[in-house]
């Protein structure tokens, strides 16, 4: 049984090297937004090479998170955690010193990559680690000090690019690895569920990757209606087809087909698909907007995107707490209509927008839809499931997320006809952004009417709630993990969910 105490000096270590792993990816995910036009002059890049900027981290890591846990919990959960943030650290080397968008490309896939490895290890770390009395706190204190970090990074983000430079965006996490690396080598107990886990599911993570990534290409290329596309298109499909194949057919797969028997977890999760496919695209092309339209510097354009996480982090886990009292059927109708609504306020932000009267108020809304969803929204998804499948019920949903994401950022441009040059004309990219803000508005309405009758108004009785009550993310759930202590039977899947001792 783990025995580490919060309070200890070990304690303390433990949770500051999760703490530092985990916000380097987090920042990450929230700061390149922000830097993308003045990367996309200084390599002189196309639109289509700033959404692969965004969407080649988002595929790698959708596509191999729940085989990161995986491996952790097979082989050690400290050494994966430390090989992620190495590797993860080296591919932002690779990143801040890329000539040209080619090699920036593949530095992100690589990145995510090791974002697979570090994000359910870091998390992991603490259920392996604390004693179960001091669990739910640690967890809360890991989740709070992310949100921060996620509050930080617009911020951070715009700072950077108007200072030394979009390449520290990225420069920024070597020294963070420098930190944490020896801290969790020195101080991280190590921890591992053994050998008798199964076989890893490699095949159904590529295979899901593989159709991601086609599927995305297919999306942001498709302007050019060219014989690649459509072979790439056909070719993501097939690779989707065969993913499906692969996990009904496996004994252990890494996506277990009969979760989705659960009528609840299916509705959560096609609810979490519209959400966050509006979320990113909305995030994605308000960042562009602000500095390609009205002006805004990078650091502006940063410190302007502040709002929403903050809200987030005030009052994220009395929405949970809210929620527990009224089901979830309520806040996850309202929040995304709030969302919507925020979206298409957003027509107002043009050349020379007023902060005050036409940023701020959307953002505002943004943020009070985002805080009614989020927590209820993580809550039916533990809820939907038995409690020993929590851990992958909450990592397949973060994934889940993260593809409805880079689907966004792949499709809006195509939809509202965005051309290559787009983010250089700000009449151009305007007219464009009209157009994206009511489909996106459009996908949260359908998101609130699923919700609406498809969700059931009581969570089920003694079902797992969410240790991550204080969240700042505004491009994923919150990961969670399941009881520890609770196996799953082996003929339901993985013997435990990825990510969790």
């Amino acid at each position: 049984m783990p025995d580490v105490r919060l309070a200890s000096p070990k304690g303390r270590w433990i949770l500051l090297t999760t703490v530092l792993g985990s916000s380097m990816a987090l920042l990450d995910s929230t700061v390149v937004n922000v830097a993308l036009p003045r990367i996309g002059r200084d390599l002189d890049a196309s639109l289509a090479a700033l959404q692969w900027t965004v969407n080649a981290y988002m595929v790698t890591l959708a596509g191999l998170i729940l085989l990161g846990g995986s491996l952790g919990d097979r082989y050690g959960r400290r050494k994966v955690f430390v090989i992620g943030v190495i590797w993860f650290a080296a591919a932002s080397l690779m990143c801040g010193l890329a000539p040209d968008p080619n090699v920036l490309i593949i530095a992100r896939a690589l990145q995510g990559v090791g974002g697979a490895l570090l994000t359910p290890g870091s998390l992991a770390l603490i259920q392996a680690s604390f004693h179960p009395d001091d669990r739910s706190r640690a967890v809360g204190l890991w989740s709070g000090f992310g949100g921060v970090g996620a509050a930080i990074g617009p911020f951070l983000g715009g700072w950077l690019v108007e200072g030394p430079g979009w390449r520290w965006v990225f420069l920024l996490n070597v020294p963070l690895a420098l930190i944490c690396v020896p801290v969790a080598l020195r101080h991280v107990p190590e921890s591992a569920a053994g050998p008798a886990r199964g076989r890893f599911d490699v095949l159904g993570a590529v295979l899901g990757a593989v159709a991601l990534a086609l599927l995305t290409y297919a999306l942001i290329e498709a302007r050019s209606a060219s014989v690649a596309v459509w072979v790439t298109a056909v070719a993501g499909v097939a690779a989707a087809v065969a993913f499906v194949h692969v996990e009904r057919h496996r004994p252990d797969p890494m996506l277990p087909p009969d979760i989705f028997a659960s009528r609840q977890f299916t509705a959560v999760n096609l609810v979490t698909l519209c959400v966050y496919a509006a979320f990113g695209g909305f995030f994605f092309l308000t960042a562009l907007q602000l500095q390609v339209v009205a002006g805004y510097s990078p650091l502006a354009a940063g410190t302007a995107l502040l709002p929403p996480t903050i809200l987030m982090l005030l009052f994220s886990s009395r929405s949970g707490a809210l929620a527990d009292r009224t089901g979830p059927r309520l806040p996850l109708t309202v929040g995304p209509l709030l969302c919507a609504a925020a979206m298409l306020l957003m027509l107002r932000v043009g050349p020379d927008a007023n902060y005050l009267t036409d940023v701020l108020p959307a953002l505002l809304v943004m943020g009070a839809g985002m805080v009614a969803l989020v927590a209820p929204l993580t809550a039916t998804v533990l809820a939907s499931v038995d409690t020993a499948r929590a851990g992958l019920a909450s990592g397949i949903n973060n994934a889940a997320a993260r593809a409805a994401g880079l689907v966004a950022v792949a499709a809006l441009p195509l939809l509202t006809g965005m051309g290559p040059e787009a983010y250089r004309l700000p009449a151009a990219f305007n007219s464009s952004f009209d157009k994206a803000m009511p489909i996106c508005a459009g996908v949260l309405v359908l998101a609130s009417a699923l919700s609406a009758t498809l969700i059931r108004h009581r969570p089920t009785p003694d079902c797992p709630h969410p240790e991550c009550r204080t969240h700042g993310s505004i491009t994923t759930p919150p990961l969670e993990t399941g009881e520890p202590g609770e196996p799953e039977p082996a003929s339901r899947g993985p013997a435990q969910p990825p990510g969790t001792p």
